[in-house]
């Protein structure tokens, strides 16, 4: 294995500065910056960089932190696919991102990118990497949807015709509300335990999608953010937000790791939005934007094929 972690640091801070740049030159308003440490001695230790906007123009709030932590025994939300690895001491570093627009037009997205290895005693590490990106619209664009889709297919597909649809279909299974059979929104790809063909392949194909974030999104936004909107926008923004703190909360395996591992909750929680709400069993009116999509958007579609 060529590949060494600190090859893996450099490339996360690194995609971490340049995903900031662009969106500090988009949306005008800068990210504040949060460094932390947590010091030796404790269940978790090691250090990361959290980068957020609040209150921005286009960023209403958005947070895109790297982490670098080693702990003496991988959570069982880490060890899912791996149960001969449980208890393992670890190391684990990532960038994860999730920026939520104020513009109730412009989707809310979702990075990760992601490396592992269980530090088995005696044994030689073993390494993995994991990751990917969604997309969650309030109101949904054929094209934003089939923009962004195509730009994960061409991606991946110098690391194999079967990774795009393979990573889709792994995408339209994660982010589902399994209580409310409902996807969260249209999305994307994602992976996760891969190490082959090899683990520099697996970086590098890693390293192909987090590069990708800012050409799949930026069009989008700048396609939609001038949009105007009102109180009905902002309030069916807010409510599909509920739907996205629901699934942060009940099923998502990386804040599970995070809290179970012992890590950073402000870092943790700061994907969640600003604002959501709930209401008791509502359902938009039929023949609405709002209604739409739910009928169009909210299901599986081949938005890389479609048009094409």
């Amino acid at each position: 294995m060529r590949t060494t972690p600190a090859d893996v640091r450099a490339w996360l801070l690194g995609l971490q500065a340049s995903i900031v740049a662009a969106f500090e030159e988009e949306g005008g308003d800068a990210f504040g910056t949060d460094a932390w440490t947590r010091p030796a001695g404790g269940a978790l230790e090691g250090d990361g960089v959290s980068r957020l906007v609040e209150g921005g123009s286009l960023l209403e709030r958005g947070g895109c932190g790297f982490s670098h932590v080693r702990g003496k025994a991988l959570p069982p939300s880490a060890t899912q696919h791996r149960p001969e690895l449980a208890g393992s001491p670890f190391e684990a570093m990532g960038v994860s991102l999730v920026f939520h627009p104020r513009n109730p037009y412009v989707p809310t997205v979702h990075l990760n990118v992601r490396m592992l290895a269980a530090l088995r005693a005696g044994t030689e590490p073993v390494v993995w990497f994991g990751g990917g990106m969604d997309l969650t619209p309030y109101y949904g664009f054929e094209e934003d949807a089939r923009h962004f889709h195509r730009t994960l297919r061409d991606v991946l597909a110098p690391f194999g015709a079967e990774r795009y649809p393979a990573y889709k279909r792994w995408c339209d299974d994660y982010f589902f509300l399994k209580h409310r059979g409902e996807p969260r929104g249209i999305g994307g790809v994602f992976f996760d335990d891969v190490a082959e063909p090899d683990v520099d392949t697996a970086f590098a194909m890693t390293r192909a999608v987090g590069e990708a974030f800012v050409g799949a999104y930026r069009p989008i936004v700048q396609r939609r953010r001038a949009m105007p909107y009102g109180e009905r926008e902002r309030d069916f923004q807010a409510y599909r937000r509920g739907r996205y703190v629901e699934f942060n909360l009940v099923w998502d395996r990386g804040t599970h790791f995070g809290l179970q591992s012992g890590g950073r909750t402000e870092s943790i929680l700061m994907s969640m939005p600003p604002v959501a709400t709930w209401r008791y069993d509502w359902k938009p009116e039929p023949g609405t934007p709002e209604a739409r999509l739910y009928s169009d958007f909210l299901k599986a579609r081949d938005w890389a094929g479609e048009g094409a």
